[in-house]
């Protein structure tokens, strides 16, 4: 099943592993960002030994950006194929508020979890994440255009996909976790952005 939807979605819904279902997302404006804040709302039943991938960003050259469940139930994101990791609770099949925020500037990398911040990590100071590539959500990105690797693949809901191209305060993640108004993304807004539906992920 190929379709496009414009309406408003709530989460998308990942019934099973598979190596065919995808959602594509299109930006609001390129993806060429010295900083951002990239905001979603989880849960998943997949335990063990099973990595699973919740954004992945490619451009025909390169993994850009990819937020990972690790194998062993760390959260992390890569930039161009280096990781920095953080151990927190594990994800599950209550709904969890997930936030990674980067500055290029100071290397500042955080992650948040139902308003709560991480440790600060210094990553990747100096680098820029490229535009042009594609966003997928349920499946990681190989290539530019697959095959996908269903071990790898996306079971359970996500939804409230945000992103900004800046770092938002401490107090902005917190309100946007407890259900308070703030500004959209820039970058992806889950209201308004484009969602290309492909195979059995669905909408709901």
């Amino acid at each position: 099943m190929n379709q496009e939807k414009s309406v408003s979605i709530k989460s998308l819904v990942f019934p099973s592993e598979t190596s065919t279902s995808y959602v594509e997302m299109v930006p609001l404006k390129p993806l060429n960002l010295r900083a951002f804040t990239l905001c979603m709302r989880v849960a998943t039943e997949l335990t063990g030994s099973r990595e699973i991938i919740l954004f992945s960003y490619r451009t025909q050259r390169a993994d850009e950006l990819n937020v990972w469940r690790e194998l062993d139930g760390r959260l992390s994101f890569y930039l161009v194929d280096e990781p920095v990791f953080f151990r927190v609770p594990d994800i599950g099949a209550l709904q969890t508020h997930l936030c990674v925020t980067w500055d290029s500037s100071s290397g500042a990398a955080a992650l948040f979890m139902d308003g709560r911040k991480s440790l600060t990590k210094i990553f990747k100071k100096g680098h820029t994440v490229q535009p042009g590539g594609k966003v997928i959500i349920g499946q990681d990105l190989d290539s530019y255009v697959g095959p996908f690797d269903a071990k790898q693949s996306f079971v359970g809901e996500i939804g409230d996909i945000n992103m900004w191209d800046s770092v938002l305060s401490d107090r902005m993640i917190q309100d946007m976790f407890s259900g308070k108004t703030v500004p959209r993304g820039n970058v992806f807004d889950w209201e308004t952005t484009q969602l290309n539906i492909n195979g059995g992920g669905g909408g709901c």
